[in-house]
């Protein structure tokens, strides 16, 4: 345990503290699954795990509310891996290592897993607490939400009663979400030829490095730099002018994260070195400008390197180059019905070389289901010019706002109650997983609030620690009110 098991409200941040010692790298939450199950337990109380690995425990209603309609309390287990590249550090066996920083929480080099473990954290308050009042509950703990979705894609419906659910993965405090984006990921896989290094050849390596990042969805409008775009953009330029051979390129870690490091190997004749680095260091600085009052951190490192024994070729380097120099990224549409609200983006997430092919996934989201499907034929085009093979996967589905719900008509009272103002009631650009329980429970009512977290899927991921106290007291009232 830590200093953060100080904090008020101390019912919820007790149990964030011992979160943070917990692994739960999606698609391997056994250790934090166990962790709520041991909970339920300790309580007394039932719970259910399907066959994805969701978790549903039930409390009944404190006296005199026990044939209240029941409400679901819902949250994810796991949480987005990051963290810069001179961090020791690892999540499967290390706790995280908590800081504070003012008046918010941070991580120290890594992502802090307030996303969505402060949501997490609360249910397992709420679970525990003798001295609330409330309806019957469940508490649905979903799996793999950070990598597709996957948990609520595969949940078992039949294990939830309810038909009105609170959802805990907002991030923007005192705002009410009643919808969100669908989307899905798109991989192109383009062939490589290599050929041996030529005689007289130079290797050097080249580290993009020091930027924001970000979730690619919650922060897509901030409009901050992609390392691999950048990378493979100076790349192009000094390709169209030296004889550059790639041997190696990769970046990004994650389809819902912008990338925020990126690493290539190249080689070239000894003679057009001089003029690589020049074109190289000419590129970096002008994207140094553009992106100074965004990603002020921007780096760029070019230093020798191991001579490989093979390169790509100059076709197959100019090709890939040519591809990822192409392909979308960031804002493509701005919403003509929700004044600032992004409509439709994508973000060119990871690039890896395996052997004999390179690897491009991309995430692609929108509020509209045409206007995503039209992006990803952009995608699938640009795919197929370069000739690669593409795998699209089916996506998931966004989740239209009810205006006339019953949980914004008790929230948006109570919301004014808490923050003293109105509360800011729209959707996000990002996916939650109320679009596919919704989908698989007809007639669920749904909403989602939060604490102020910024920065989320990034090693400056940081949450307002005062503002988890005011969602603590919304979520009690809450949880009163529907009783």
């Amino acid at each position: 345990m830590s200093f953060v098991e100080s904090f008020e409200p101390k019912a919820v941040w007790r149990h964030f503290d011992e979160i943070l010692a917990v692994p739960r790298a999606s698609k391997d939450e056994e250790a934090i699954r166990r962790h709520v199950v041991a909970k339920a337990d300790a309580a007394g109380l039932e719970h259910q795990v399907d066959k994805a690995g969701n978790v549903v425990i039930r409390k009944p209603g404190t006296a005199g509310h026990e044939d209240s309609p029941p409400t679901i309390l819902q949250a994810h287990l796991d949480m987005v891996q990051e963290k810069n590249s001179d961090v020791d550090f690892d999540f499967a066996t290390d706790a995280i290592k908590p800081v504070q920083d003012g008046e918010y929480l941070t991580a120290d080099g890594t992502t802090l897993g307030s996303d969505n473990g402060i949501g997490v954290a609360a249910s397992l308050a709420v679970m525990e607490a003798d001295d609330l009042v409330h309806g019957p509950l469940e508490f649905l703990f979903t799996v793999d939400e950070e990598t597709g979705l996957t948990g609520a894609s595969e949940l078992d419906e039949s294990l939830l009663i309810g038909r009105r659910l609170i959802n805990m993965d907002s991030e923007e405090e005192g705002a009410l979400c009643v919808g969100c984006a669908g989307g899905a990921d798109t991989e192109l896989l383009l062939p490589i030829d290599t050929d041996a290094v030529p005689e007289g050849s130079t290797a050097l390596a080249l580290d993009l490095a020091g930027l924001k990042g970000g979730h690619s969805g919650v922060d897509i409008h901030l409009q901050r730099a992609n390392a691999i775009r950048l990378l493979s953009r100076f790349l192009a330029k000094a390709a169209r002018e030296t004889e550059l051979r790639l041997a190696d390129f990769a970046g990004g870690s994650a389809h819902n994260a912008i990338p925020r490091e990126a690493r290539a190997v190249v080689v070239l004749p000894v003679a057009d070195r001089p003029l690589f680095e020049a074109t190289v260091t000419a590129e970096y600085e002008a994207a140094r400008a553009e992106f100074a009052s965004v990603d002020p951190g921007l780096s760029l490192s070019i230093n020798d390197a191991n001579a490989p024994a093979a390169a790509w070729s100059l076709e197959s380097t100019a090709r890939s180059l040519q591809l990822l120099d192409t392909l979308p990224h960031g804002v493509l549409g701005m919403s003509y019905d929700i004044p600032g609200l992004v409509e439709t983006s994508t973000n060119l997430a990871t690039v890896k070389s395996t052997g004999d092919e390179l690897s491009i996934k991309l995430s692609t989201r929108s509020s509209v289901d045409s206007a995503l499907e039209a992006l990803r034929g952009r995608i699938h085009s640009a795919g197929l010019l370069a000739g690669a093979t593409i795998i699209e996967e089916d996506g998931y589905p966004g989740w239209k706002p009810d205006m006339s719900s019953e949980l914004l008509t008790v929230l948006k009272a109570l919301s004014e109650d808490v923050y003293g103002h109105a509360p800011e009631v729209g959707a996000i650009h990002a996916g939650l997983e109320c679009g596919i329980i919704g989908e698989k429970c007809p007639g669920m009512d749904m909403i989602s609030f939060g604490p102020q977290i910024e920065f989320p899927h990034s090693p400056d991921e940081r949450v307002k620690i005062d503002s988890v106290g005011r969602f603590w007291k919304l979520l009690v009232l809450t949880l009163e009110k529907l009783a």
